[in-house]
């Protein structure tokens, strides 16, 4: 039957893809950096790069499932990968270790750019990113210290006071949206690598928004400011892919939309931060008063 032949053209062996995968990215880098997009060889090039694109995520539905369970047995039968997975407290906990190691190195990496190239571009950015770590680093001092669900009236004082601090990253983004306007500043990425940091925007974005509402119904306020912090950074990370879109892509754009995409990309995201700080602030300190009423009465 040709049709089983067909398929069974699509689950090559597995050192028929290894060959064909760096052969492939060669072969599509060349031709976008070289400039040959239009070459006759190019278009064979793009027939046997989705040719073994096809066969890539053939095998990967065919293995990544029975891989993930495996890995998933594996995680549970450990006590501490079984506990992250199950216990959102000491997830949250774990997180907020990782994401302000990942913050602090960010700073001192645009502040020493910063000086090296002498542009407050990086300066700019060293700023956003202490922001978070600074918020980051008061939510981490209260985990450890009180912990989560120990103390609702201190909980959201801490939480109240990373909404006020969440309105500052409003200044560091204002200051980079002004420079990619008027002084052609942005984010490039080159060839492929434009492709995944889209890809990884994309899932952090995602991630961002589905654990803002989980952690929200669990109540508790410092894991949900947790989040609403990640919903930041990750739209923010949205305003630099969309930047690096237009240096890879919008040649065709005039400047003058390349700027107002920006002006209104870059209030849209100012808008959320805003509306989600305020929210954070107004509903916290309604709660905390409320708390305060009841002790005194």
């Amino acid at each position: 039957m040709e049709w089983k032949k067909l398929i069974r053209l699509l689950y090559p062996p597995v050192w028929t893809i290894a060959l064909l995968v760096p052969i492939c990215t060669a072969a599509l880098i060349y031709t976008f950096i070289g400039g040959y997009e239009a070459h006759p060889v190019a278009y064979f090039t793009y027939v046997l790069s989705f040719y073994t694109l096809t066969a890539v995520v053939m095998r990967c539905i065919k293995v990544v499932p029975k891989q993930y369970r495996a890995a998933k047995e594996r995680v549970y039968a450990n006590p501490v990968g079984e506990r992250i997975m199950t216990d959102m407290k000491f997830r949250t906990h774990v997180s907020l270790y990782g994401s302000l190691a990942i913050n602090f190195l960010y700073v001192v990496f645009n502040a020493v750019s910063g000086f090296v190239y002498h542009t407050a571009w990086f300066f700019i950015f060293a700023f956003y990113y202490t922001i978070l770590a600074v918020m980051r680093f008061l939510l981490l001092r209260f985990v450890n210290r009180i912990g989560i669900g120990k103390s609702r009236f201190k909980e959201l004082r801490r939480s109240r006071l990373c909404g006020y601090i969440l309105l500052t990253v409003n200044l560091a983004l204002s200051g980079a949206v002004l420079m990619i306007i008027y002084q052609n500043k942005g984010f490039e990425y080159n060839g492929i690598l434009i492709y995944v940091m889209a890809l990884y925007t994309f899932y952090i974005t995602t991630l961002a928004i589905v654990n803002l509402i989980r952690y929200r119904k669990l109540g508790s306020p410092v894991m949900s400011m947790a989040k609403i912090i990640n919903m930041a950074a990750a739209l923010v990370s949205m305003l630099s892919l969309e930047t690096a879109m237009f240096s890879q892509f919008g040649k065709d754009m005039s400047a003058e939309n390349q700027r107002l995409m920006i002006m209104l990309t870059g209030a849209g995201v100012s808008i959320v931060i805003v509306t989600m700080s305020v929210y954070s602030i107004v509903k916290n300190s309604k709660e905390i008063k409320k708390i305060m009423e009841n002790d005194y009465e």
